[in-house]
């Protein structure tokens, strides 16, 4: 068989892969009934439970494969009617084995030619293997009934029909977010069944949006199945509902199989769908990373191709990008938000935590009605907000219930839970509210003084349990907790905007905070289903202040005569999520003033406080940008000036340059544990690309860090 064809010819052993957790293809015969026949089910188990999804490696593969040579003579043989393939309970498969597949190319030694050999090789088994569930002699039907990522997803692709599940957390072809391409069928199955737009919304756009993920209504809804049932009963009805496909009582209007059928929309479509995308993918990366641009030209071919044509163009980008610096860079910021996201450095004893039955917000306005929405939805407890007048209150919970109406209006929550949730937000002028309230956080005006005055309020009412956050971004968590009789009960609780999709919180300890805090907060972030690390009280902790020195070495450059649209593109080599005067727009001057100065009295220097900047905040504007993203000229004229301008290049080098000065500083201040923390925060917190790695290994690679520091981060 093909699927052999590689291993046999030396280019990968079975021993190659000795940490491979094979995924068993397990075949079991199922009775449709009278005239639907037998159907051999084949579930993908990796003999463990959910929390370690199965993943297709080499060895599993074969397992596949090996079935799948069972199940095809049995079909040309006349013993069953149909194939089905399904997984281990809540999981499909997560797709490739990506580690194993690294070390095995990394296993050709310095040879290029050989570590292309093997990459080759590792696509080529992919394909050579789920292919055949399209290529049988009787229907294929995928029982989509969990987790179905990338090769997981691309499984069900090849199969002639597909049901899946209600209750199906994530559904995507996430490669693009790692630097790969969906190269197992993805790319040109996918855009062939429901059209190219939509499928490049999978391929290309959610990846590079916070690596967004669907849901089993939401796949439904877009023609990746075609049937959909209830977890509880899900196989028993897809087994019922593939018997009737069977028996001919149902049909689908579609290409089954999408071996010679035509390809969903027209040509017009398809090239309106393309330009769309390559704009998207433009206005994110810039050109600075390989695998999305990749992915569009094989979708943008997939159209006329044929599969043979497909799947060996699939293969050549696949093999190509598993030898890129981006996969090394990708599969570290993802194995970084993976692991050490989970377990916290620092943290105290889990066991320590109290717990949280009541929460109270100080504050109503947009950030505070946000954090208000998310601890109702995914703590399921009363929260009261408060403000200092009733119209502001109402402002707050009107918007928090106006989101949770919007939600249900889309389907995604039934009419129930939104009452349920709408339930729990109450809000009031008095803090006499938070008397039995276990956690109280603050989203006021970023002042100290006023955030001081707000705990001696909120201490006033509250038990001597209760924990006490807030949300600053800047200021010192230990100083607003001086003046407390419980200032060990005082912890910092900093989300990032918007709250509801970044998913990182910093979580500060001040010099009096103690463990017990600590924890609650810990243990609060993690069911809000955040990404915490601990960080030290100092001034705007990891994120802001990075992004401030990065934002002033740029506004330095114009000051002193860089014009606005050299300073503004400079750093579009690195792909990040904003240029600078955009994510200037999105923090607002005031506010990135006021930052700056902050850290200019802490530290000296190092933060620039651009007179242009300030000239800007003082003229009213919100944004160097009007409605319609152009930018006013009266803006510009404010940052105009000055004789000593510099090219794209410099501007960048020094932006880099003062990062890395910063880093290597807040590591020896003991700011976070470990430069993996500072990694973690900036691509949780602050957008840093995962085709980048973590902005310490990449000052490494680039040798900026020794040149700045006289040592790299990392040995």
């Amino acid at each position: 068989m093909t699927t052999n064809a590689s291993l046999s010819a030396g280019l990968l052993r079975e021993d190659d892969f000795p940490d491979e957790v094979v995924t068993r293809a397990i075949v079991r015969d199922t009775d449709l009934g009278p005239g639907a026949g037998i159907l051999a089910l084949i579930t993908l188990d990796n003999g463990h439970d959910h929390t370690k999804p199965n993943t297709f490696g080499p060895r599993g593969l074969l397992s596949l494969s090996a079935a799948l040579d069972d199940v095809a003579a049995r079909a040309a043989a006349g013993e069953i009617a149909a194939v089905g393939v399904t997984g281990k309970p809540f999981i499909l498969g997560a797709g490739a084995d990506l580690d194993g597949a690294a070390a095995a190319i990394a296993g050709a030694g310095v040879d290029p030619a050989a570590a292309r050999s093997r990459a080759l090789a590792i696509a080529q088994l992919g394909h050579a293997t789920f292919r055949r569930l399209g290529e049988l002699p009787v229907p294929s039907f995928a029982f989509v009934n969990g987790v179905a990522l990338g090769g997981g997803l691309e499984v069900a692709l090849h199969c002639s029909y597909r049901t899946i599940s209600s209750g199906v957390p994530m559904i995507a072809l996430p490669e693009c977010f790692l630097g790969l391409v969906p190269g197992w069928g993805g790319a040109y199955l996918l855009p062939r069944l429901i059209g190219p737009a939509k499928a490049l919304k999978l391929i290309i756009e959610n990846p590079l949006s916070q690596n967004k993920m669907l849901r089993g209504p939401e796949a439904f809804e877009l023609g990746i199945a075609d049937a959909m049932f209830e977890p509880a009963d899900f196989l028993e009805e897809s087994l019922r509902w593939a018997a009737e496909v069977l028996r001919g009582s149902v049909t689908i209007s579609r290409p089954v199989g999408l071996l010679d059928g035509s390809a969903a929309g027209t040509r017009e479509e398809w090239s309106q769908a393309v330009a769309a995308a390559r704009f998207f993918v433009d206005g994110k990366l810039h050109g600075a990373a390989p695998a999305p641009y990749r992915a569009l030209d094989l979708v943008a071919a997939a159209r006329t191709r044929s599969r043979d044509e497909a799947f060996a163009a699939e293969d050549e980008a696949l093999a190509d990008l598993l030898l890129s610096d981006e996969l090394g860079a990708g599969l570290y910021a993802f194995d970084l938000a993976q692991k050490r996201a989970k377990r916290p450095a620092g943290a105290p004893d889990r066991g320590l935590a109290r717990k949280v039955t009541k929460v109270g917000i100080v504050g109503a306005g947009l950030m505070a009605a946000q954090i208000a929405l998310l601890f109702a939805r995914r703590l399921a407890v009363p929260v009261v907000m408060t403000d200092l007048d009733q119209a502001r209150v109402d402002a707050g919970v009107g918007y928090v219930h106006a989101e949770i109406d919007s939600q249900a209006a889309r389907g995604r929550l039934s009419p129930d839970a939104a009452n349920r949730q709408k339930a729990l937000i109450s809000g009031s002028v008095s803090k006499d509210g938070f008397a039995d309230a276990d956690f109280v956080i603050e989203a006021v005006f970023e002042e100290l003084a006023v955030k001081q005055q707000v705990f001696a309020e909120v201490e006033a009412v509250v038990s001597e349990q209760c924990v006490l956050a807030t949300n600053t971004s800047s200021l010192s968590v230990s100083a607003m907790a001086s003046g407390l009789a419980h200032p060990e009960r005082v912890v910092g609780f900093h989300f990032f905007n918007p709250v509801a999709v970044l998913p990182l919180v910093e979580v500060v300890r001040g010099t009096a905070t103690d463990d017990a805090s600590l924890a609650t907060a810990l243990a609060i972030g993690k069911d809000l289903k955040k990404n915490c690390v601990i960080v030290a009280d100092r001034p705007a902790f990891v994120v802001n202040r990075l992004l401030t020195r990065f934002l002033g070495e740029i506004t330095r450059t114009v000051d002193e005569g860089t014009s606005f649209d050299v300073a503004e593109h400079a750093a579009d080599p690195l792909g990040l999520p904003m240029s600078p005067f955009l994510l200037l727009q999105l923090v607002g001057p005031r506010i990135a003033l006021h930052v700056a100065e902050r850290l200019h009295e802490a530290f000296g220097d190092r933060f620039a406080v651009s007179a242009k900047l300030r000239a800007l905040a003082e003229s009213g504007k919100a944004s160097v940008y009007l409605p319609d993203f152009s930018v006013d000229p009266e803006a510009i004229a404010l940052l105009s000036g000055g004789d000593r301008p510099s090219t794209g290049p410099e501007v960048l080098s020094r932006a880099l340059e003062g990062l890395a000065q910063e880093i290597r500083i807040m590591l020896d201040e003991g700011v976070v544990a470990a430069a993996d923390d500072i990694d973690l925060c900036m691509i949780l917190g602050a957008g840093w690309p995962f085709h980048l790695g973590g902005i310490t290994p990449y000052l490494d690679r680039t040798g900026i860090a020794a040149k700045v520091n006289g040592a790299p981060f990392r040995g």
